[in-house]
């Protein structure tokens, strides 16, 4: 691919990101959480159509979907959807937690935040909400970050409902799945002052790191989403979905520029980013027609001492950076450890005997290990990395006896710790001593293997390798 000259195309590209918070659903108390049922507990058909917007005109994109007259099937399941979801009852209060932690962020962003909140619907029947519309607020204006190539300002931040999730298409009618819709979501925009494809690479970054920083946040594939908006001389403007890896996102912005150069399009457009870089259309793209106010929820005041009480998370960062310097922890470990919101220093003050290294790569790195060596997908539970930190703590395993412990709590096996009891030095040197004597003439790594498969779980490589030495 030709290197692109950002700057004399007077390329302009701006970023939207949309991150899932936990807990509960923004406008009822059905909890955030993935159905696991293979069948419904009932099924749901429409068909939708546009309305008009406030400005009494019907969104260009909604009569796009309209058009093709699809009709929706929605899955719903009684432990994580209620009537809210599917519009036969009205809205409840916000969610406080979900308000808090878009105020969070606004401060963070030094944004300024409105003292009047109005909850709007947003047109959209594509299927995806189940009413035709989404509920989205406005919560703060005009904040900013800084990158390493200049600020980036951040006109928008919202706080809206997710959308549901789709599950197939066949023919002329898709099916949903309700148990994301409802979900709190958060969208910033920032404006469009990114230089090039790098760069909107390096501010997705930041921002994601920013919203990470934030208790609530939810993790895992999907619950953070990034838009690309851009353009170039003489070209409308080009709205790209569907980026969910930071990675693809400076290939999909140089091959959709050089296709505007090539190809420009006559009008606004919504595109989809494909798996191998290139973008597909999807509609038109939306404009404010769509918005009206949702009158089945009240305003929402901001005042002084609700924001005096917000209280500002510590950036992943800040507290990268404090882990490696306080425990001397490598730098992408400290990261993880902080990624993941796991409170080190509890375990580090409760764990006194156990090195905060060891703490921290049991934590991150052992469950990957398993995951790649042993095949074994079944998440660690909080309480079997207790058990491993008290078993340690208390001298009744070694260190390398962690992996194979952790296997036996996974497999839902009762570990017999006495296999696993350490032996005295004069037990080691004994069994080294008979080692040596059974394999004489063998090699040093021979002599460690024997005694590795020996001593499995009982001593510790290190000190069965320096009693090897001492004798040979």
């Amino acid at each position: 691919m030709e290197k692109i000259d950002y700057k004399k195309l007077n390329f302009k590209c701006g970023i939207e990101i949309h991150q899932q918070l936990d807990g509960k659903k923004l406008f009822c108390n059905c909890p955030v959480k993935t159905n696991k049922k293979e069948i419904p507990d009932l099924i749901i058909k429409r068909k939708l159509r546009a309305v008009a917007g406030a400005e009494g005109k019907k969104d260009i994109a909604a009569l796009y979907e309209e058009q093709k007259d699809k009709t929706f099937i929605y899955e719903f399941y009684q432990d994580c959807d209620c009537l809210v979801d599917i519009d036969e009852e009205p809205p409840r209060q916000i969610n406080q937690e979900a308000l808090e932690a878009t105020l969070q962020l606004s401060l963070l962003l030094k944004a300024k935040i409105l003292p009047k909140i109005k909850v709007m619907r947003k047109i959209i029947v594509d299927g995806s909400n189940v009413a035709g519309f989404q509920r989205t607020m406005l919560i703060a204006t005009n904040g900013k970050i800084k990158t390493s190539k200049g600020i980036v300002k951040i006109p928008t931040i919202f706080l809206e409902e997710e959308a549901a999730k789709k599950i197939s298409i066949v023919k002329n009618e898709v099916t949903y799945r309700l148990d994301r819709v409802g979900v709190p979501l958060i969208e910033i925009a920032t404006s469009p002052d990114i230089k090039d494809s790098e760069h909107a690479k390096e501010t997705a970054s930041l921002l994601g790191m920013i919203l990470r920083s934030i208790d609530l946040t939810k993790r895992g594939l999907g619950s953070i989403r990034q838009d690309v908006n851009l353009s170039i001389k003489n070209s409308p403007r080009i709205e790209i979905k569907g980026f969910q890896d930071l990675k693809s996102i400076p290939k999909v912005i140089s091959y959709e520029t050089n296709r505007l150069i090539k190809n420009p399009p006559k009008k606004d457009e919504v595109r989809k980013a494909e798996p191998d870089l290139t973008t597909t259309f999807l509609r038109p793209l939306p404009g404010s027609s769509r918005f009206y106010p949702e009158t089945d929820h009240k305003e929402i005041t901001i005042d002084k001492e609700l924001l005096k009480n917000i209280k500002l998370p510590e950036l992943i960062e800040e507290k990268t950076l404090k882990l490696e310097k306080n425990y001397n922890l490598p730098s992408e470990l400290a990261k993880e450890i902080a990624k993941n919101k796991i409170h080190l220093e509890t375990y580090i003050k409760k764990y006194k005997r156990i090195s905060p290294l060891l703490i921290a790569q049991t934590l991150i790195t052992t469950p990957k290990e398993i995951r790649t060596r042993f095949h074994i997908t079944k998440k660690i539970k909080e309480k079997d990395f207790e058990f491993i930190f008290e078993s340690l703590n208390k001298q009744k395993i070694p260190k390398d006896a962690i992996i194979d412990v952790l296997i036996g709590l996974l497999k839902n096996k009762t570990p017999n710790l006495n296999k696993y009891s350490s032996l005295s030095d004069k037990e080691i040197e004994t069994t080294i001593e008979e080692i040596i004597a059974e394999n004489q003439n063998a090699p040093f790594n021979a002599l460690m293997g024997i005694a590795m498969e020996k001593l499995k779980n009982r001593v510790e490589g290190k000190k069965i390798a320096e009693t090897i030495k001492k004798f040979l």
